[in-house]
Order: C-alpha cells, then structure tokens, then sequence
C-alpha cells in the first residue's frame, strides 16, 4: 500500500526530528509531505519541494498517518494522529496539575511514539487515566544521525559546546558575568568553543554572543546540533533538554543554575565555579559516567540509530489495528478554537476516534 505520511511542526527546531522521519518513509517508497502552523516553522521548511502551506492542502491530500512534533494537531485532519515530541523532558518547572509539562496529555493524540522508559512509563500511566490513545516505545528519531557513536578521541585542545534555553530567568545566554567569563576563557587559547542558542533567544542576544567569534569561539545559528555534539569533549549548558542529547553519547554535561541536582550532571551556581567544573568534566569521572549510563538506560537506551523505522513500522501497524477499545477523544472545545484560529480554517468537522483502515483499502 502507499502510505501518505505528513510530518506536522510548529518552529524550525523541529526538522531535525522530521528529517530522519522522511528519510526512512523515501526509502521505503511511500509517500512524505511537510505542514508548519507556525510562521518560524514555515520559514524554516520553505526550501522544501514537498510541503504543504494551507489547511485545505492538508484536507486535500488526506494522510493516511501525522507525525507530529507539536504539542497540538488539528482535530480536523483525518489520519491517524502520532505524537513524535519535540524534545526530552527538561525538566524545566513542574506544573502542579500535570507535573512535568512533557507529559501533559492535551488530547490530540491517538498514539504516542515514547522515547525510552521513563517516558513510557509516564504515558502509559497516563493512558489508563485517560484511555483514548495507545503507547509505544521506539526511541527518538532525532538522534538516529547520533550513531553509531565514534570513538572518544583526547583533544589537544578541549572542545566545549555551549547550549541555552529561551526562557530567560532560567537561560545562562542572558547573563552578562557568563558572557564576561566565556569571553575571557576564549582568549586563554585553553579551550576551543561551539554555541547555539534555541531559536526563540532574541536576536539581541544571539548578536551579542555572535560578537564573541575568534579563533577558540564559534557562534552557529542552526538547528542541526549533532555534528557539533560529536565534535565536543564536554557540554556547557542551563536547562535546555540539548542535555539529554549529549548525554546520549557519555560525555559530562557542566549546568548552570539546573532546576535538580540531578547525580549524572555537574551542576553549579556560580559563575567563577565555570572553569573549575570544566576541568572536572573533562577528566571524565568513573563515577559520574557511570551515573550518565545509569540515566541513559532509562532515557533512551537505543543506540542503534533506527528510532525512525521503529516509529514507521509502529504507526503503520497500529494503523491498520483494531482500536475500538479506544474512548473518543475529550470534547476540547477551547483548544479545537484555537487551533482554527491558528490556521484560520473553520469547521465543524472533528475526528474524535483514531483513523484505522483495513489492510485491504486502498484509502
């Protein structure tokens, strides 16, 4: 059967995690068209010959299955809706109704495609809360480029990579005595850095970090990460879930002000603490790596690099699965409003059951 897939974001940092989605549905000889609701995100995929740009083109080209890395999707597009998530859980504040807002259930969903077991099991949990979707464990596409991971080589000179969040009571890019202490270590010539920066960080601030560019710092303005994960010995960063990313391949992570003290990171609170934790971290301690592999096995202990045909092999066969023990979705008046505002379509129409077709329909 050709398969119609549609990769659904809201802003550009998500093409990373759709374009292994896409890679693997080409291979396959299906077919995989592109959506963003959001401007930043339709900026982000107009170099692409095979997007979508209105609601109605969606309609029109009626998905068979939504990859979606928002947080939200149309009620109102047919096909079967799978959650793909935009990043790992931050941690960033707990949410006193839901706990960590990674696992707040907004009811769009028919399937959610978990990273590792920590988030299945949360969902899972959540699922018998409210039984109108499914849970599988696949890991995460994203980082399917991640692997296989390469020999850890010692650096002449250390490669730190710096990454920051947007929001700017908890963002290290904000703060002007970590600038003043990155630009002094860049100028000892001890330590060769990389920084992105998320792409809600306001301009001003991404300028003021570009300034810093010398022969031991380079500013990126880019979504695409792992090539520079792979190139740094350590990370430097906030709360920004880029962590978890890094982690993936062993490597020690120093946070700045992190929200939890968490064992397999080195945290610290002050900025003249900065160099010290440095040198800490690239000594790579026996204990906190183990720690770091510890957290990785509950994170995503995939290392395979084929998150994204797990994911295509997942949806494609709940697809054609019996759903019928499935509740309808909740009535979600405020947030379908919301949506069509959003995309300025409005209708009636709303699909409150998962899609199934049967393995004989050519729908």
């Amino acid at each position: 059967m050709q398969y119609r897939f549609l990769i659904y974001i809201s802003y550009s940092y998500a093409i990373p995690i759709g374009q292994p989605l896409e890679k693997e549905i080409k291979e396959r000889d299906f077919v995989v068209k592109w959506f963003a609701d959001m401007d930043e995100g339709r900026i982000g995929i107009s170099h692409k010959n095979n997007i979508l740009t209105t609601a109605k083109s969606v309609i029109d080209y009626s998905p068979h299955i939504i990859l979606a890395t928002s947080d939200s999707v149309p009620d109102f597009f047919k096909g079967l809706k799978v959650q793909v998530f935009h990043g790992f859980n931050a941690e960033k504040r707990p949410d006193q109704k839901d706990g960590f807002s990674h696992f707040r259930i907004r009811g769009f969903f028919d399937l959610y495609c978990t990273q590792g077991p920590t988030t299945t099991r949360n969902f899972k949990a959540q699922a018998k809360k409210h039984p109108h979707f499914e849970v599988i464990e696949t890991g995460w596409p994203k980082v399917d480029p991640l692997f296989p991971l390469p020999e850890t080589e010692p650096a002449i000179i250390p490669h730190i990579m710096i990454a920051s969040t947007f929001t700017e009571r908890l963002s290290l890019a904000f703060s002007d005595t970590i600038f003043k202490e990155i630009e002094r270590l860049s100028n000892t010539g001890n330590f060769v850095f990389s920084m992105v920066l998320h792409p809600k960080v306001p301009q001003h601030i991404k300028a003021k970090w570009r300034s810093l560019n010398n022969a031991h710092f380079t500013y990126y303005d880019t979504t695409d990460m792992i090539p520079l994960f792979k190139k740094a010995n350590i990370m430097f960063a906030d709360t920004t879930s880029a962590i978890q990313e890094f982690l993936l391949q062993k490597k020690p992570v120093v946070t700045y002000n992190h929200t939890i003290n968490h064992d397999y990171l080195i945290n610290i609170k002050d900025e003249d603490q900065i160099e010290s934790a440095f040198h800490k971290a690239l000594s790579y301690p026996e204990h906190l790596i183990q720690n770091i592999d510890a957290y990785v096995k509950e994170l995503h202990p995939y290392s395979d690099g084929l998150s994204s045909k797990r994911v295509i092999d997942s949806t494609i066969t709940f697809l054609h699965q019996d759903k019928s023990h499935l509740r309808p979705k909740p009535l979600n008046l405020v947030r379908k409003i919301k949506m069509r505002n959003r995309l300025g379509y409005f209708t009636l129409k709303s699909y409150n059951k998962p899609y199934t077709i049967s393995h004989e329909s050519n729908a």
